[in-house]
Protein backbone atom coordinates (compact mmCIF):
# COMPACT_ATOMS: atom_id res chain seq x y z
CA UNK A 1 0.00 0.00 0.00
CA UNK A 2 1.15 3.53 -0.69
CA UNK A 3 2.44 5.35 2.35
CA UNK A 4 2.48 8.98 3.32
CA UNK A 5 2.97 10.97 6.50
CA UNK A 6 -0.12 9.51 8.18
CA UNK A 7 0.45 6.95 10.91
CA UNK A 8 -2.57 4.92 9.75
CA UNK A 9 -1.32 2.23 7.37
CA UNK A 10 -2.47 -1.21 6.32
CA UNK A 11 0.33 -2.74 8.39
CA UNK A 12 -0.88 -0.83 11.46
CA UNK A 13 -4.43 -1.98 10.76
CA UNK A 14 -3.57 -5.63 10.44
CA UNK A 15 -1.26 -5.62 13.46
CA UNK A 16 -3.84 -3.92 15.70
CA UNK A 17 -6.67 -6.17 14.56
CA UNK A 18 -4.58 -9.28 15.16
CA UNK A 19 -3.68 -8.08 18.65
CA UNK A 20 -7.32 -7.76 19.74
CA UNK A 21 -7.97 -9.83 22.86
CA UNK A 22 -11.16 -11.03 24.49
CA UNK A 23 -12.63 -8.77 27.14
CA UNK A 24 -13.53 -10.43 30.43
CA UNK A 25 -17.18 -11.42 30.73
CA UNK A 26 -19.01 -9.33 33.31
CA UNK A 27 -22.52 -8.49 34.38
CA UNK A 28 -24.03 -5.05 33.69
CA UNK A 29 -22.65 -2.38 36.02
CA UNK A 30 -25.99 -0.58 36.17
CA UNK A 31 -28.40 -1.79 38.86
CA UNK A 32 -31.70 -3.03 37.40
CA UNK A 33 -34.76 -1.04 38.42
CA UNK A 34 -32.70 1.75 40.01
CA UNK A 35 -34.17 5.20 40.55
CA UNK A 36 -34.99 7.04 37.28
CA UNK A 37 -32.74 9.93 38.27
CA UNK A 38 -29.65 7.73 38.65
CA UNK A 39 -27.05 9.04 36.16
CA UNK A 40 -26.03 6.88 33.22
CA UNK A 41 -22.59 7.18 31.65
CA UNK A 42 -22.07 6.75 27.91
CA UNK A 43 -18.96 5.95 25.90
CA UNK A 44 -19.00 7.04 22.24
CA UNK A 45 -16.99 4.92 19.80
CA UNK A 46 -16.80 6.68 16.45
CA UNK A 47 -16.81 10.49 16.64
CA UNK A 48 -17.90 11.41 13.11
CA UNK A 49 -21.13 13.15 12.20
CA UNK A 50 -23.46 10.24 13.03
CA UNK A 51 -21.65 9.42 16.26
CA UNK A 52 -21.70 13.04 17.41
CA UNK A 53 -25.38 13.26 16.48
CA UNK A 54 -26.17 10.09 18.42
CA UNK A 55 -24.41 11.50 21.48
CA UNK A 56 -26.63 14.59 21.33
CA UNK A 57 -29.72 12.42 20.82
CA UNK A 58 -28.90 10.33 23.89
CA UNK A 59 -28.47 13.36 26.13
CA UNK A 60 -31.65 14.92 24.72
CA UNK A 61 -33.51 11.73 25.65
CA UNK A 62 -32.76 11.94 29.38
CA UNK A 63 -31.30 14.73 31.55
CA UNK A 64 -29.45 12.18 33.68
CA UNK A 65 -27.45 10.72 30.83
CA UNK A 66 -24.00 12.01 30.00
CA UNK A 67 -21.29 11.17 27.48
CA UNK A 68 -18.08 10.72 29.50
CA UNK A 69 -15.71 8.91 27.10
CA UNK A 70 -14.75 9.16 23.42
CA UNK A 71 -12.83 6.92 21.03
CA UNK A 72 -11.88 7.39 17.38
CA UNK A 73 -8.99 6.44 15.12
CA UNK A 74 -8.50 10.11 14.15
CA UNK A 75 -7.54 12.67 16.80
CA UNK A 76 -8.89 15.63 14.85
CA UNK A 77 -12.32 14.03 14.56
CA UNK A 78 -12.38 13.14 18.26
CA UNK A 79 -11.42 16.68 19.24
CA UNK A 80 -14.09 18.16 16.95
CA UNK A 81 -16.71 15.98 18.65
CA UNK A 82 -15.37 16.85 22.09
CA UNK A 83 -15.59 20.57 21.31
CA UNK A 84 -19.08 20.22 19.85
CA UNK A 85 -20.39 18.46 22.96
CA UNK A 86 -18.86 21.13 25.19
CA UNK A 87 -20.14 24.05 23.12
CA UNK A 88 -23.68 22.73 22.66
CA UNK A 89 -24.25 20.61 25.77
CA UNK A 90 -21.79 21.98 28.29
CA UNK A 91 -20.20 18.53 28.58
CA UNK A 92 -16.48 18.77 29.30
CA UNK A 93 -14.96 15.34 28.67
CA UNK A 94 -11.75 14.63 30.56
CA UNK A 95 -8.75 14.14 28.29
CA UNK A 96 -7.99 10.94 30.20
CA UNK A 97 -11.28 9.55 28.83
CA UNK A 98 -10.39 10.32 25.20
CA UNK A 99 -8.82 7.42 23.31
CA UNK A 100 -7.27 7.68 19.85
CA UNK A 101 -6.38 4.69 17.69
CA UNK A 102 -7.79 1.44 16.36
CA UNK A 103 -7.74 -0.03 19.87
CA UNK A 104 -9.54 2.93 21.47
CA UNK A 105 -12.77 0.95 21.72
CA UNK A 106 -11.10 -1.57 24.04
CA UNK A 107 -10.04 1.22 26.39
CA UNK A 108 -13.62 2.45 26.62
CA UNK A 109 -14.75 -1.08 27.50
CA UNK A 110 -12.37 -0.96 30.47
CA UNK A 111 -14.09 2.15 31.89
CA UNK A 112 -17.23 2.22 34.06
CA UNK A 113 -19.57 3.50 31.32
CA UNK A 114 -23.07 1.98 31.41
CA UNK A 115 -23.65 1.85 27.68
CA UNK A 116 -21.71 2.45 24.52
CA UNK A 117 -22.69 4.02 21.21
CA UNK A 118 -21.11 2.16 18.28
CA UNK A 119 -20.86 4.56 15.33
CA UNK A 120 -17.65 3.70 13.50
CA UNK A 121 -17.68 2.54 9.85
CA UNK A 122 -19.79 -0.66 9.73
CA UNK A 123 -16.81 -2.95 9.03
CA UNK A 124 -15.86 -2.66 12.70
CA UNK A 125 -19.34 -3.26 14.12
CA UNK A 126 -19.16 -7.03 14.82
CA UNK A 127 -15.81 -6.74 16.62
CA UNK A 128 -16.88 -3.74 18.69
CA UNK A 129 -20.29 -5.19 19.52
CA UNK A 130 -18.81 -8.50 20.60
CA UNK A 131 -16.35 -6.67 22.88
CA UNK A 132 -19.12 -4.53 24.37
CA UNK A 133 -21.29 -7.52 25.27
CA UNK A 134 -18.29 -9.38 26.71
CA UNK A 135 -17.58 -6.31 28.87
CA UNK A 136 -21.17 -6.22 30.16
CA UNK A 137 -22.14 -2.97 28.46
CA UNK A 138 -25.57 -2.05 27.16
CA UNK A 139 -25.33 -0.96 23.52
CA UNK A 140 -26.71 1.47 21.00
CA UNK A 141 -25.48 0.04 17.70
CA UNK A 142 -25.71 2.03 14.49
CA UNK A 143 -26.89 0.31 11.35
CA UNK A 144 -25.78 -1.55 9.34
CA UNK A 145 -24.22 -4.03 11.73
CA UNK A 146 -21.95 -5.91 9.31
CA UNK A 147 -20.58 -5.77 5.77
CA UNK A 148 -20.34 -9.53 5.12
CA UNK A 149 -21.91 -12.84 6.22
CA UNK A 150 -19.07 -13.69 8.61
CA UNK A 151 -19.66 -10.42 10.45
CA UNK A 152 -23.41 -10.99 10.50
CA UNK A 153 -22.97 -14.37 12.19
CA UNK A 154 -20.77 -12.71 14.82
CA UNK A 155 -23.58 -10.24 15.44
CA UNK A 156 -26.17 -13.02 15.84
CA UNK A 157 -23.89 -14.79 18.34
CA UNK A 158 -23.15 -11.67 20.37
CA UNK A 159 -26.86 -10.79 20.37
CA UNK A 160 -27.65 -14.16 21.92
CA UNK A 161 -24.93 -13.56 24.52
CA UNK A 162 -26.50 -10.17 25.31
CA UNK A 163 -29.86 -11.82 25.88
CA UNK A 164 -28.37 -14.32 28.31
CA UNK A 165 -26.76 -11.45 30.24
CA UNK A 166 -29.95 -9.33 30.24
CA UNK A 167 -28.12 -6.59 28.37
CA UNK A 168 -30.11 -4.05 26.36
CA UNK A 169 -29.38 -3.47 22.67
CA UNK A 170 -31.07 -0.87 20.48
CA UNK A 171 -30.20 -0.41 16.81
CA UNK A 172 -30.09 2.72 14.67
CA UNK A 173 -33.07 1.58 12.59
CA UNK A 174 -34.96 4.54 13.98
CA UNK A 175 -38.17 3.94 12.02
CA UNK A 176 -38.92 1.15 14.52
CA UNK A 177 -39.14 3.90 17.16
CA UNK A 178 -41.20 6.33 15.04
CA UNK A 179 -44.83 6.57 16.06
CA UNK A 180 -46.19 6.83 12.52
CA UNK A 181 -44.55 3.55 11.50
CA UNK A 182 -45.35 1.80 14.78
CA UNK A 183 -49.09 2.54 14.67
CA UNK A 184 -49.49 1.94 10.92
CA UNK A 185 -47.59 -1.34 10.83
CA UNK A 186 -49.52 -2.57 13.88
CA UNK A 187 -52.76 -2.07 11.95
CA UNK A 188 -51.34 -3.71 8.82
CA UNK A 189 -50.29 -6.75 10.81
CA UNK A 190 -53.73 -6.81 12.45
CA UNK A 191 -55.26 -7.23 8.97
CA UNK A 192 -56.20 -3.68 7.89
CA UNK A 193 -55.38 -4.44 4.23
CA UNK A 194 -55.74 -8.21 4.29
CA UNK A 195 -52.91 -10.58 3.44
CA UNK A 196 -49.88 -8.86 1.86
CA UNK A 197 -49.45 -9.77 -1.81
CA UNK A 198 -46.54 -7.50 -2.81
CA UNK A 199 -44.43 -4.56 -1.65
CA UNK A 200 -41.91 -1.96 -2.79
CA UNK A 201 -39.21 0.00 -0.98
CA UNK A 202 -37.00 2.82 -2.21
CA UNK A 203 -34.05 4.98 -1.25
CA UNK A 204 -33.35 6.96 -4.39
CA UNK A 205 -31.39 10.09 -3.57
CA UNK A 206 -28.46 12.22 -4.57
CA UNK A 207 -24.76 11.64 -4.24
CA UNK A 208 -23.46 11.39 -0.68
CA UNK A 209 -20.40 13.19 0.63
CA UNK A 210 -16.94 12.08 -0.43
CA UNK A 211 -13.34 13.00 0.30
CA UNK A 212 -10.74 13.23 -2.42
CA UNK A 213 -7.28 12.08 -1.46
CA UNK A 214 -5.01 14.67 0.11
CA UNK A 215 -1.23 14.77 -0.03
CA UNK A 216 0.39 12.72 2.72
CA UNK A 217 -2.55 10.38 3.23
CA UNK A 218 -1.82 6.65 3.08
CA UNK A 219 -4.27 4.39 1.30
CA UNK A 220 -5.75 3.38 4.65
CA UNK A 221 -6.23 6.92 5.90
CA UNK A 222 -7.87 7.98 2.65
CA UNK A 223 -10.32 5.07 2.76
CA UNK A 224 -11.22 5.80 6.39
CA UNK A 225 -11.73 9.50 5.71
CA UNK A 226 -13.86 8.53 2.69
CA UNK A 227 -15.34 5.40 4.27
CA UNK A 228 -18.90 5.72 2.97
CA UNK A 229 -17.63 5.09 -0.59
CA UNK A 230 -15.63 1.89 0.07
CA UNK A 231 -17.37 -1.47 0.09
CA UNK A 232 -15.21 -3.13 2.76
CA UNK A 233 -15.87 -0.28 5.20
CA UNK A 234 -19.53 0.54 4.45
CA UNK A 235 -20.93 -2.53 2.71
CA UNK A 236 -21.94 -0.41 -0.33
CA UNK A 237 -24.88 1.97 -0.10
CA UNK A 238 -27.51 -0.74 -0.45
CA UNK A 239 -26.22 -2.04 2.89
CA UNK A 240 -25.21 1.23 4.53
CA UNK A 241 -28.36 3.23 3.67
CA UNK A 242 -31.09 1.18 1.97
CA UNK A 243 -31.08 -1.23 4.93
CA UNK A 244 -33.62 1.15 6.53
CA UNK A 245 -36.26 0.46 3.89
CA UNK A 246 -35.55 -3.26 3.67
CA UNK A 247 -35.95 -3.37 7.45
CA UNK A 248 -39.47 -1.95 7.16
CA UNK A 249 -40.49 -4.71 4.74
CA UNK A 250 -39.06 -7.37 7.07
CA UNK A 251 -40.97 -5.77 9.94
CA UNK A 252 -44.28 -5.74 8.06
CA UNK A 253 -43.92 -9.30 6.76
CA UNK A 254 -42.45 -10.61 10.01
CA UNK A 255 -39.68 -12.52 8.28
CA UNK A 256 -36.71 -12.31 5.90
CA UNK A 257 -36.65 -13.13 2.17
CA UNK A 258 -36.00 -16.57 0.71
CA UNK A 259 -33.95 -15.34 -2.26
CA UNK A 260 -33.12 -12.31 -4.40
CA UNK A 261 -32.10 -11.40 -7.93
CA UNK A 262 -30.47 -7.98 -8.32
CA UNK A 263 -28.63 -5.80 -10.76
CA UNK A 264 -26.73 -2.56 -10.38
CA UNK A 265 -24.01 -0.43 -11.88
CA UNK A 266 -21.52 2.37 -11.32
CA UNK A 267 -22.26 5.46 -13.39
CA UNK A 268 -21.14 8.67 -11.68
CA UNK A 269 -19.41 7.78 -8.42
CA UNK A 270 -16.39 10.01 -7.78
CA UNK A 271 -14.37 7.97 -5.28
CA UNK A 272 -14.32 4.48 -3.82
CA UNK A 273 -15.15 1.11 -5.37
CA UNK A 274 -18.94 0.86 -5.00
CA UNK A 275 -21.94 0.88 -7.30
CA UNK A 276 -24.25 3.89 -7.29
CA UNK A 277 -27.52 2.09 -8.13
CA UNK A 278 -29.24 -1.23 -7.36
CA UNK A 279 -32.54 -2.84 -8.29
CA UNK A 280 -33.61 -6.04 -6.52
CA UNK A 281 -36.46 -8.53 -6.68
CA UNK A 282 -36.79 -10.18 -3.25
CA UNK A 283 -38.91 -13.31 -2.82
CA UNK A 284 -40.50 -13.65 0.64
CA UNK A 285 -42.46 -16.61 1.96
CA UNK A 286 -46.03 -16.52 0.65
CA UNK A 287 -49.24 -18.37 1.55
CA UNK A 288 -48.00 -21.36 -0.48
CA UNK A 289 -44.52 -22.52 -1.45
CA UNK A 290 -45.15 -21.84 -5.12
CA UNK A 291 -46.51 -18.32 -4.51
CA UNK A 292 -43.81 -16.13 -2.93
CA UNK A 293 -44.44 -12.49 -2.11
CA UNK A 294 -42.32 -10.39 -4.46
CA UNK A 295 -40.80 -7.15 -3.12
CA UNK A 296 -39.16 -4.66 -5.46
CA UNK A 297 -36.26 -2.84 -3.80
CA UNK A 298 -34.59 0.12 -5.50
CA UNK A 299 -31.79 2.43 -4.33
CA UNK A 300 -29.65 5.04 -6.05
CA UNK A 301 -27.13 7.72 -5.10
CA UNK A 302 -26.98 9.91 -8.22
CA UNK A 303 -27.70 13.65 -8.18
CA UNK A 304 -30.05 15.26 -10.68
CA UNK A 305 -32.57 12.39 -10.73
CA UNK A 306 -36.05 11.84 -9.28
CA UNK A 307 -35.76 11.08 -5.57
CA UNK A 308 -37.96 8.80 -3.49
CA UNK A 309 -37.40 7.45 0.02
CA UNK A 310 -40.44 5.39 0.92
CA UNK A 311 -42.10 2.02 1.38
CA UNK A 312 -45.39 0.63 0.10
CA UNK A 313 -47.20 -2.62 0.84
CA UNK A 314 -50.10 -3.98 -1.20
CA UNK A 315 -52.67 -6.20 0.48
CA UNK A 316 -55.72 -8.10 -0.77
CA UNK A 317 -58.03 -5.24 0.27
CA UNK A 318 -55.83 -2.13 0.41
CA UNK A 319 -52.49 -0.33 0.22
CA UNK A 320 -50.34 1.45 2.83
CA UNK A 321 -47.20 3.59 2.93
CA UNK A 322 -46.36 1.98 6.33
CA UNK A 323 -46.09 5.43 7.90
CA UNK A 324 -49.35 7.23 8.64
CA UNK A 325 -51.70 6.17 5.83
CA UNK A 326 -53.78 3.11 4.90
CA UNK A 327 -56.14 3.23 1.91
CA UNK A 328 -58.94 1.45 3.78
CA UNK A 329 -58.64 3.73 6.80
CA UNK A 330 -57.20 7.01 5.57
CA UNK A 331 -54.78 9.02 7.65
CA UNK A 332 -53.55 7.24 10.78
CA UNK A 333 -53.66 9.50 13.80
CA UNK A 334 -50.52 9.36 15.91
CA UNK A 335 -48.44 11.58 18.13
CA UNK A 336 -45.37 12.82 16.28
CA UNK A 337 -41.96 12.14 17.80
CA UNK A 338 -38.27 12.42 17.01
CA UNK A 339 -37.23 8.80 16.38
CA UNK A 340 -33.50 9.63 16.69
CA UNK A 341 -34.12 10.72 20.29
CA UNK A 342 -36.81 8.10 20.94
CA UNK A 343 -34.52 5.18 20.14
CA UNK A 344 -32.17 6.31 22.93
CA UNK A 345 -35.08 6.97 25.27
CA UNK A 346 -36.33 3.44 24.68
CA UNK A 347 -32.86 2.05 25.41
CA UNK A 348 -32.49 4.15 28.56
CA UNK A 349 -35.98 3.18 29.77
CA UNK A 350 -35.16 -0.49 29.20
CA UNK A 351 -31.92 -0.20 31.18
CA UNK A 352 -33.63 1.57 34.07
CA UNK A 353 -36.69 -0.69 34.18
CA UNK A 354 -34.85 -4.00 34.13
CA UNK A 355 -36.91 -5.17 31.13
CA UNK A 356 -34.24 -5.92 28.53
CA UNK A 357 -34.78 -4.78 24.96
CA UNK A 358 -32.70 -6.55 22.32
CA UNK A 359 -32.96 -5.55 18.64
CA UNK A 360 -29.88 -7.45 17.46
CA UNK A 361 -31.64 -10.14 15.47
CA UNK A 362 -33.91 -7.79 13.50
CA UNK A 363 -31.18 -5.35 12.46
CA UNK A 364 -28.76 -8.19 11.63
CA UNK A 365 -31.34 -9.95 9.46
CA UNK A 366 -32.07 -6.71 7.58
CA UNK A 367 -28.34 -6.10 7.13
CA UNK A 368 -27.88 -9.62 5.78
CA UNK A 369 -30.79 -9.09 3.34
CA UNK A 370 -28.97 -6.07 1.91
CA UNK A 371 -25.69 -8.04 1.72
CA UNK A 372 -27.59 -10.77 -0.13
CA UNK A 373 -28.91 -8.27 -2.69
CA UNK A 374 -25.47 -6.67 -3.12
CA UNK A 375 -23.93 -10.08 -3.75
CA UNK A 376 -26.55 -10.88 -6.39
CA UNK A 377 -25.94 -7.57 -8.17
CA UNK A 378 -22.15 -7.98 -8.09
CA UNK A 379 -22.29 -11.54 -9.46
CA UNK A 380 -25.44 -11.52 -11.58
CA UNK A 381 -26.61 -14.68 -9.79
CA UNK A 382 -29.69 -15.48 -7.75
CA UNK A 383 -28.69 -15.65 -4.09
CA UNK A 384 -30.69 -17.49 -1.44
CA UNK A 385 -30.96 -16.71 2.27
CA UNK A 386 -29.37 -20.02 3.23
CA UNK A 387 -26.43 -19.41 0.87
CA UNK A 388 -25.66 -15.97 2.25
CA UNK A 389 -26.25 -16.98 5.88
CA UNK A 390 -23.68 -19.78 5.59
CA UNK A 391 -21.25 -18.02 3.25
CA UNK A 392 -17.60 -17.62 4.27
CA UNK A 393 -17.34 -14.37 2.28
CA UNK A 394 -15.42 -11.83 4.35
CA UNK A 395 -14.50 -8.34 3.19
CA UNK A 396 -11.10 -6.86 4.02
CA UNK A 397 -8.91 -3.91 2.98
CA UNK A 398 -7.74 -4.16 -0.65
CA UNK A 399 -4.20 -5.47 -1.06
CA UNK A 400 -3.34 -3.35 -4.10
CA UNK A 401 -2.13 0.25 -4.36
CA UNK A 402 -5.06 2.61 -4.80
CA UNK A 403 -4.57 4.12 -8.22
CA UNK A 404 -7.52 5.05 -10.42
CA UNK A 405 -6.68 2.25 -12.83
CA UNK A 406 -6.39 -0.37 -10.08
CA UNK A 407 -9.65 0.68 -8.45
CA UNK A 408 -11.51 0.56 -11.76
CA UNK A 409 -10.11 -2.91 -12.45
CA UNK A 410 -11.56 -4.22 -9.18
CA UNK A 411 -15.15 -2.96 -9.60
CA UNK A 412 -17.38 -6.11 -9.66
CA UNK A 413 -18.63 -7.14 -13.11
CA UNK A 414 -21.85 -9.23 -13.12
CA UNK A 415 -21.36 -12.60 -14.78
CA UNK A 416 -17.62 -12.45 -14.07
CA UNK A 417 -17.34 -11.47 -10.39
Amino acid sequence: MARGKSKLTRRDFVRTAAAATAVASTLPRFTWGAAPDKPLKIGLIGCGGRGTGAAHNAMAADPNVKVVALADIAKDRLEACRKDLKDKRGVDIDEKMCFVGLDGYKKIMDTDVDYVILATPPYYRPEHFTAAIAAGKHVFVEKPVAVDPVGARKMFAAGEAAQKKNLCVVAGTQRRHQNGYIETIKRIRDGAIGDIVSAQCYWNGGQLWYRKREAGWSDMEWMHRDWVNWCWLSGDHIVEQHVHNIDIINWVLGTHPISVVSFGSRQRRVTGDQYDNFSSDFSYPGPRKDTPIHVHSMCRQISGCKNDVSERVVGQTGISNCNGWISTVGKIEHQGNDPYVQEHKDLIDAIRSGRPLNETQAVTESTLCAIMARTSAYTGKEVTWDEILNSEMQLSPPDYELTEENIRAHIPVPGKA
